[in-house]
This record gives C-alpha cells, sequence and structure tokens, in this order.
C-alpha cells in the first residue's frame, strides 16, 4: 500500500490541539480537544469549541516564528553564521541547499491552513447546536481563519514558489490526499480575492491593545493586501491599502526615545499585527533561544554592522543601532531588555518577545516604494525621511529615478526591519522586478561577505532565479506522484 503524502501527515486533525481562547487582555490555555472527523458529533457543538479551534490556528502560526525568521534571514545579506550554527542553515546561507534539508518541510505552515479549512467548513453548522452564535460572530471567526490560511500561502508562495493550493480540510486519518501544485500567481490571484472578501467582516479593534494586535483586524488586513501588491509590483494597489491603514486612524510611528518599545514590551501604537507570546502564561518564542549571544548561531554580517553602526564617524544609527545589535555583534530585538546592547530579558520573561508581521514603519516603506516606482518621488522621499526621522537620522536627499529610490529604500529597510524576517523576501522582490533586471545586482548582494575562492560558484549557482526558492522535501517528492520538484533542483543543482 503507498504511503499517504506527507502533507496529508500534517493536514489531519486528529492529533492534539492546543485550544487558545482569548480573554479580555491576554492568551489563555485551557483543554485539548481532537478535531478528527470522527468526533466532530461530539466536539464542534458551541461557539466556544469554534474559537478554540481558532485559538489553535493561531497557535500553530506561533509555532513558526523560527522557521519565519530563518527564512526571512538567513538567505539574506544582514546575518552570517555564528560558530554553533546548524548546517542545514549553514547551506542555506551558501546556496547549497538540498531536498533533504529539514527547512524545505512545509509542514507547519499546512497544519495552520488545515485548521483554518476546518473552521471554514464546519463552523456554519455549529450555528444548529448552538442558538447565541451569531451570524457576526460566525462572520468574523471564519474571516479570522481566511486571513490566518492567506497569510501562511504567501509565506509558501515566497519561500517555495509553486505549492499545493488546499482549500478543504483532511478530516480522516484514511484520507487518500495527493494535492497537485498550483503556480504561485493564481494561488496570490485567489487570496487577494479572499482578502478583499473578509474586509468588512473584521473588527477595527478589540477590547484590548493586546487583542488589537495579536488578532486579525481590519488594518491587518489591508497590511497584508499592500504586501501580497507589491509583491505583484502592483503600485498602485499597494498604495491604496496602505492608505487604507493610514485611514483607520489608530497606528503612528513611535518616537525615537520608544523605538525599542515595538520589541519590549510590544503591543505599541505601530504594532498592526504580531505574533504573540509570553512565557510566564507557558507561550514561548523560539527567538529569544535561537538568538541569545551565548548560543552563537548568528552574527551580524559586515553589511549589518556597517549600516547599524551607533559610532558617530560610521552609520551614528544611534536608536535603530543599539536596539537591533548587542555589544558583540549579534541579534538584539529578541534579547534585550533596554536598547543599550548589554541588558538582558530577566528569566521570567526572556522568551516573551513577539514576532511582528506588521507595523507601520514596514508600511510606510513600503509606500515609499510603490510610490517612488510610479514616478512619484516628491511623496516617497517624503515617507522614506519620515521613518529616518523617528530614529533621528538625518533626511535623505536621493535622485530622481527608481532605480536611486530602489536602492534608497532596500538600505533602509535594512535599517529598520533588521532581524524581523523580512530582508531576503525584499532582495527577492528587487530580483524578480522588470522581468529580472536587477537579477545581477541581487547576485552582488547577497556574494559580498563570501571569501573570493567562492564568489564563482556562488554566482553561479544563484544565476538561475529557480535556485532562488526552497526544494520541495524529499519526503513529499517520494510520497506524492502528483507533485513535482523544482526543476533547479531536479537538475541536479
Amino acid at each position: 500500500m503507498r504511503k499517504r503524502s506527507a502533507l496529508t501527515q500534517y493536514l489531519l486533525p486528529g492529533t492534539i490541539i492546543v485550544i487558545v481562547l482569548f480573554s479580555c487582555a491576554c492568551t489563555e490555555f485551557l483543554d485539548q480537544k481532537p478535531t478528527d472527523g470522527l468526533v466532530r458529533s461530539e466536539y464542534w457543538k458551541n461557539k466556544e469549541e469554534v474559537l478554540s479551534t481558532l485559538g489553535g490556528a493561531y497557535k500553530k502560526m506561533a509555532d513558526l516564528d523560527k522557521i519565519l525568521f530563518i527564512h526571512g534571514e538567513v538567505r539574506g545579506d544582514m546575518v552570517d553564521a555564528g560558530s554553533r550554527l546548524e548546517a542545514e542553515q549553514e547551506m542555506m546561507m551558501e546556496s547549497n541547499i538540498r531536498s533533504n534539508n529539514k527547512y524545505a518541510n512545509w509542514g507547519g505552515f499546512y497544519s495552520v491552513i488545515n485548521l483554518c479549512n476546518h473552521i471554514l467548513k464546519i463552523a456554519p453548522s455549529v450555528q444548529e447546536f448552538d442558538p447565541t452564535f451569531s451570524d457576526y460572530l460566525l462572520q468574523q471567526y471564519t474571516a479570522e481563519a481566511v486571513y490566518l490560511r492567506s497569510l501562511s500561502y504567501f509565506y509558501l508562495v515566497r519561500i517555495f514558489n509553486d505549492v499545493p493550493f488546499v482549500l478543504e480540510p483532511s478530516e480522516t486519518d484514511n484520507a487518500d490526499f495527493f494535492p497537485s501544485l498550483t503556480a504561485s500567481a493564481e494561488i496570490l490571484s485567489a487570496i487577494k480575492t479572499d482578502l478583499l472578501e473578509i474586509q468588512n467582516r473584521i473588527p477595527v479593534v478589540y477590547p484590548s491593545r493586546e487583542q488589537s494586535v495579536s488578532r486579525t483586524t481590519k488594518g491587518a488586513v489591508n497590511a497584508l493586501l499592500a504586501d501580497i501588491s507589491l509583491w505583484n509590483f502592483e503600485y498602485e494597489d499597494c498604495i491604496h491599502y496602505v492608505e487604507a491603514v493610514e485611514e483607520i486612524g489608530i497606528y503612528s510611528l513611535l518616537p525615537a526615545t520608544q523605538w525599542f518599545e515595538l520589541f519590549q514590551p510590544g503591543f505599541s501604537l505601530e504594532g498592526i499585527f504580531e505574533i504573540y507570546y509570553d512565557k510566564g502564561l507557558g507561550q514561548s518564542n523560539s527567538l529569544y533561544g535561537i538568538t541569545r549571544n551565548d548560543r552563537n548561531n548568528y552574527v551580524a554580517s559586515e553589511y549589518a554592522q556597517m549600516i547599524l553602526s551607533p559610532a558617530i564617524f560610521l552609520a551614528a544609527e544611534q536608536i535603530r543601532g543599539y536596539g537591533s545589535l548587542s555589544l558583540s555583534n549579534q541579534v538584539w530585538k529578541y534579547v534585550g531588555q533596554a536598547p543599550d546592547q548589554v541588558s538582558i530579558r530577566p528569566e521570567g520573561s526572556n522568551a516573551s518577545a513577539n514576532f511582528i508581521i506588521y507595523r507601520m514603519g514596514d508600511l510606510y516603506l513600503m509606500k515609499a516604494e510603490a510610490l517612488s516606482q510610479i514616478g512619484e518621488f516628491e511623496q516617497s522621499l517624503a515617507y522614506l525621511n519620515s521613518v529616518r526621522d523617528r530614529a533621528n537620522m538625518e533626511p535623505l536627499s536621493v535622485s530622481f529615478t527608481p532605480q536611486d529610490f530602489e536602492d534608497a529604500i532596500l538600505e533602509e529597510r535594512a535599517k529598520e526591519l533588521a532581524f524581523e524576517g523580512k530582508r531576503w523576501f525584499d532582495l527577492l522582490r528587487m530580483g524578480r522586478r522588470n522581468n529580472y533586471a536587477n537579477k545581477d545586482k541581487l547576485i552582488e548582494i547577497l556574494v559580498q561577505d563570501v571569501p573570493s575562492s567562492q564568489k564563482l560558484v556562488q554566482k553561479a549557482k544563484l544565476s538561475n532565479p529557480l535556485g532562488w526558492y526552497m526544494p520541495i522535501y524529499i519526503n513529499e517528492i517520494d510520497r506524492n506522484r502528483n507533485i513535482t520538484q523544482n526543476p533547479y533542483y531536479y537538475e541536479g543543482n
């Protein structure tokens, strides 16, 4: 008998789901329940159980912080390998990636997707059992599920390119589930349509600031739409969705003196959507463990050290430098208690830093990029310099050409969003723009810290854009005859 697809193993909900109910101020762990179709008759009975499963989807997303960091940073130009970095990540840095690399396993994303698919399929029927489950709550909960599913697919497309586009839940262990690949453009079009449909079904705010940043809001939906539009080079759309966030009127750039509050304690007025952690409640992140100095997994690259140096005679990044790098030039945002490069978070809360998906500084720079690409240079420069101004940096003067603005904005994003899981995707977007016109530029950026003896080999590996995406995990290829490997890896590269 043929083995089930590896994808099926992650999609099956028969395993225990951590149930999370959102209270007025924080997230609280409750009981554990299976949502397998075999027990649906005794589980899906009331709105609380729908909310519990939705909480499980948020929890599954929270479990991915390490994966989001690795895929957003390791292949970029802001981090180098420390002395203890595992081999799989070093191979990613060297573009020496094989299909048995554990970070080619997309299972965590499909765990989120499957829980969301369960909610979307089954939640409407719960109204038959629970007359207190209002249409308003049903629409809100299902809209949150659509958002988490769409965010998961956006990550999958940027990491793998074409992936299976699964919109139905896998309900039993006997499911013969072997989905084929769907073109990334088709997936992005579909999730953009889904997000537009839920815009008016999502709250602007929740009862507490914590909930308003860690649950799906109208601002979060528009931020994701802006990000997808920028990835698709749909610049007018990107501008429109950023402006939709601005018009909500509840988000703002923090002043320079409060910039580090983005990370400690988090939930700032700049935050739009963050993955929530609280070690005191048993909800620890992975980022503290992998970026703490004594683990020595990562060190800031020479480029990162240069652009983030607090030294006046170098970059003079007094705010973002002290808040981003430790004294030993390691990642500080998830480890530090204060922007001083030395004060570590206390034991009781050291793994409580949120992972920020979207904040206004990010959106301002998205809008600056989109404006510059349609020739609106003065407006673009205003948004670019507003981000610099709040970091106490002098305004830039940029020649009014798309290329010069692209260079300036790309560097500003490196400074402002350092180590926030954005850099590799920013570089990919730059390299893909205008039919890969900047491919050579991307390659030069990525090999700038590579020893001279290895540069030619590294450049050759990166010259094929298909190699910018991860391979499909070997177990998935072995088990699912409907999936074909990314040709770059199929050809032996």
